[in-house]
């Protein structure tokens, strides 16, 4: 449940502070009649992914034999991907986000109006929603269908109460240190899925195990108990992993933590909306 909870309560706040940044320069240039517009395309966008999160999951889980692992094994490696791209764009392009959207929305308003706003929020929304929608479906395979929709609605609920409470009082969030820390844990979910995606091709004999188990601690930490599954979910735990598992597990950790610690040496400062 944590994984699906932590991965909506990222992306549900990408998607509030898109929101709250164009409904504050649709405000900024007084035109509340495209209010209306920005909500509907919104609404749209999440209605989308949330039907391509069930067809997703509901595809995956239906597949028998072979094709199985294979199609949990590139979902989660794509999810991994686009996880770890999606941490790199916030730490460097966040400070612009406030910008850019306020340029759009004003070209918007001075063109085609609502059906331009319309489509501004249906989109940018709709790119959060889909990479939701991808992360779900592989965390499903990881932890569970039930588990993760019941996260995801829990933490959807925690990020639109977090953006009302953003946009409508004068609490602030610090955002730069939310996106830290749910950063650093999402490198750890993304290695997970990585190390899960190389399991389920050592299984169809796509990758090779090289040694089958370079350790069994099952007896110390069952990765079928409730810790265990826990630990599997959010870190991709294996009580008796391949050594090509563990390889690509801390080949990735390594990776990810070099880059951004040589992507972060320049200072950045993330700009929080005023609405």
């Amino acid at each position: 449940m944590l994984p699906g909870y932590l991965l909506s309560l990222r992306e549900g706040i990408e998607a509030a502070l898109i929101i709250g940044i164009v409904l504050g320069a649709v405000r900024k240039i007084k035109r509340a009649d495209l209010t209306s517009a920005i909500w509907f395309g919104a609404l749209s966008a999440f209605i989308v992914s949330h039907l391509a999160a069930i067809l997703l999951t509901r595809f995956g889980l239906e597949l028998e034999g072979t094709a199985e692992p294979i199609f949990e094994g590139f979902t989660m490696l794509l999810a991994a991907g686009i996880l770890t791209w999606m941490i790199f764009w916030m730490n460097q392009q966040a400070r612009l986000l406030k910008s850019e959207l306020e340029a759009g929305v004003s070209k918007a308003a001075s063109s085609t109006g609502k059906q331009a706003l319309f489509w501004l929020a249906f989109v940018a929304v709709l790119r959060e929603g889909i990479e939701l929608a991808l992360f779900l479906t592989a965390s499903a395979f990881a932890s569970g269908a039930q588990q993760t929709l019941l996260g995801s609605i829990l933490g959807l609920g925690t990020a639109a109460l977090l953006g009302w409470t953003l946009f409508a009082s004068t609490v602030r969030l610090d955002l730069r240190r939310f996106f830290q820390v749910t950063g650093f844990l999402l490198v750890l979910f993304a290695a997970g899925l990585v190390a899960h995606g190389i399991h389920e091709f050592n299984e169809v004999g796509w990758i090779p195990v090289i040694i089958e188990h370079i350790w069994d601690v099952n007896a110390t930490i069952d990765e079928k108990s409730t810790l265990g599954e826990l630990l599997k979910a959010l870190f991709g735990y294996n009580g008796n992993p391949s050594l090509t598992e563990m390889i690509a597990y801390f080949v990735y950790l390594a990776s990810v933590f070099i880059a951004l610690q040589f992507t972060s040496r320049k200072p950045q400062t993330l700009v929080q909306p005023q609405v």
